[in-house]
């Protein structure tokens, strides 16, 4: 089991930066692959980045490619989503999730078993 918090949430302006953090509990964070998904108004829950339990691989949905960049730091059990050049569009609650490379060898696929509780972030235009 593992608990996840996001943190890094805010306002920002249209073309500003904002960096999220997703801290995990346990000792065993690189067991886990890592996802981040965001949920705007009205729209159900999309994929954003996702980032194997090594770090060795990354895959981006393509509306934040170029944009975005996900990172992890498995001595800190801390996972990274690196938001450049915000758009209004990129409003919406950021989440992450993690899947155990036990049950998932592939870390493509976006069914994830542990959610964090998702922090806010607002481009203004």
């Amino acid at each position: 089991q593992v608990q996840l918090v996001e943190s890094g949430g805010g306002l920002v302006q249209a073309g500003g930066s904002l960096r999220l953090s997703c801290a995990a509990s346990g000792r065993t964070f690189s067991s886990y692959h890592m996802g981040w998904f965001r949920q705007a108004p009205g729209k159900e829950r999309e994929f954003v980045a996702a980032i194997n339990w090594s770090g060795g691989s990354t895959h981006y949905a393509d509306s934040v490619k170029g944009r975005f960049t996900i990172s992890r730091d498995n001595a800190k059990n801390t996972v990274y989503l690196q938001m450049n050049s915000l758009k209004p569009e990129d409003t919406a609650v950021y989440s992450c999730a993690a899947k155990s490379k036990l049950l998932y060898v592939n870390f493509l696929g976006n069914r994830y078993d542990y959610w964090g509780q998702g922090t806010q972030v607002t481009v203004s235009s």
